[in-house]
């Protein structure tokens, strides 16, 4: 396979561009264009996953932030880390691991590596911030007054953990030590707090401000993970009413949103008419098994392949006639955009002309075949210009004449292990083990193929 890979993707050092030990370089990627369906997933999958390997920030082993390849990167920025894409991005590792890219006692080290920075790291009533800088561990405020505990982040952190933890839950001496480490951290995070007394989660807390982001969470959005691992806490759960209270607004998130013969059960926040950016399919259901997944307010896996449906023919109708969208060329979600970052949705309001490969490659699941007609369009038929030595590169717009090299942790991971999920279902099988997945979606009234009565 690794023969395969290196043969029909050849990268290519052309100038001056991304940030290496030896100065900027570019990088080029020439394809062979009779390469079959099944290698190009794996070629995609496997340099995808090095973002995450190669492209780790060195002192922490997280994930960056971002990283450029076209030379606008603002260096000082280079060693900024992500909690969430880093959650991401331990999930792909294991996937390195499974797959043969790296070995088990590579993954073992680099995972044990990131544990140990994370146990160092700034933490605020257990949750850690949103970035940090991996040389010291401190937090980056993403914000003025969101400089300290991220939930919603650390909520993707321990989704990924709690994988590993069960990954090497029952291998040797080291490993299961490693599992027990993780097991603590898991256990330090005060979900409970992040209540501020209420029955609903805050996203933010901070030392300096406390509770002035005031952003309570509710859905539907990217945050269920985040709720569902509140009350499966062994120790800061919390109860079921938060839950439907909160986050199902005491069941205002109840709705009927029928788009191209589509029905979403669920009232995207924001996103009424046809549904939310597409990585709300995806974030909370990198460990959390949508199939066969209900509680008494939709069918995870018919809504978010709904989701992913309205998605798709609203890129081939093209209804504001952007060059290139149709049914080999789709897929709307937070990214870059051509001004900045923008959460790409179906609408008018929404649709700005930037197609995320990320939006379609991480819908493999729930839509294989149209997202492999995207992966091989976008392979083939762009003579390198949206791939690069990690992956399909973040976004890129047609109608713009807009290719940035440039690529971003929350983007590239979802795509890594929603092709393996869909390949495999090593990270859904890892996640849904965990017993208290099992105790906290219980108590919430969810029903799942997982759950053991």
């Amino acid at each position: 396979m690794r023969t395969t890979l290196f043969v029909s993707l050849l990268i290519i050092v052309t100038g001056s561009g991304c940030y290496t030990s030896n100065g900027p370089v570019k990088v080029k990627a020439v394809v062979d264009t009779t390469i079959s369906a099944d290698s190009v997933f794996n070629l995609v999958e496997q340099h995808t996953f090095q973002y995450f390997w190669d492209g780790a920030e060195p002192n922490s082993g997280m994930a960056r932030e971002r990283y450029h390849v076209d030379g606008d990167y603002p260096e000082h920025d280079i060693n900024v880390v992500t909690s969430g894409g880093s959650g991401f991005g331990v999930m792909a590792i294991l996937v390195g691991i499974e797959r043969g890219y790296i070995t088990r006692q590579q993954g073992f080290e680099r995972l044990s590596h990131i544990v140990q920075f994370l146990k160092k790291a700034d933490r605020f009533h257990g949750a850690w911030p949103h970035w940090m800088y991996g040389e010291t561990g401190k937090v980056k405020p993403f914000g003025q007054k969101d400089n300290g505990g991220d939930l919603v982040e650390t909520a993707y952190m321990v989704q990924g953990l709690l994988c590993v933890r069960q990954y090497f839950a029952d291998g040797n001496k080291q490993e299961r030590a490693l599992a027990m480490q993780i097991n603590q951290l898991w256990k330090e995070v005060e979900w409970s707090w992040f209540r501020n007394g209420k029955n609903v989660l805050y996203w933010h807390w901070s030392p300096t401000y406390q509770w002035e982001m005031n952003f309570a969470v509710t859905g539907y959005n990217e945050c269920l993970i985040m709720y569902i691992l509140a009350a499966s806490s062994p120790t800061y759960g919390i109860p079921a009413e938060v839950y439907h209270e909160g986050w199902a607004r005491s069941g205002k998130i109840r709705d009927s949103i029928t788009a191209y013969g589509y029905t979403l059960t669920l009232s995207h926040n924001f996103a009424r008419q046809y549904g939310g950016p597409l990585f709300w399919a995806h974030y909370s259901f990198l460990g959390l098994d949508p199939h066969g997944l209900k509680d008494r307010y939709a069918d995870y896996w018919e809504h978010n392949t709904n989701q992913t449906l309205i998605n798709h023919a609203w890129c081939i109708q093209n209804p504001k006639h952007y060059k290139g969208y149709g049914p080999d060329n789709w897929g709307l979600t937070a990214s870059y955009s051509v001004k900045g970052y923008a959460a790409h949705a179906p609408g008018q309001e929404t649709d700005l002309g930037v197609i995320s490969p990320t939006a379609a490659i991480s819908s493999m699941p729930y839509t294989p075949e149209y997202s492999k007609q995207a992966m091989m369009h976008w392979y083939k038929d762009f003579n390198g210009k949206l791939l690069g030595k990690y992956g399909f590169y973040d976004a890129f717009s047609e109608t713009a004449q807009w290719f940035p090299q440039r690529y971003l942790a929350i983007d590239q991971g979802p795509a890594v292990v929603m092709m393996e999920n869909y390949h495999s279902g090593l990270l859904w099988k890892l996640f849904m083990s965990c017993p208290e997945i099992s105790t906290g979606l219980k108590k919430l009234g969810f029903e799942s193929p997982y759950i053991k009565n």
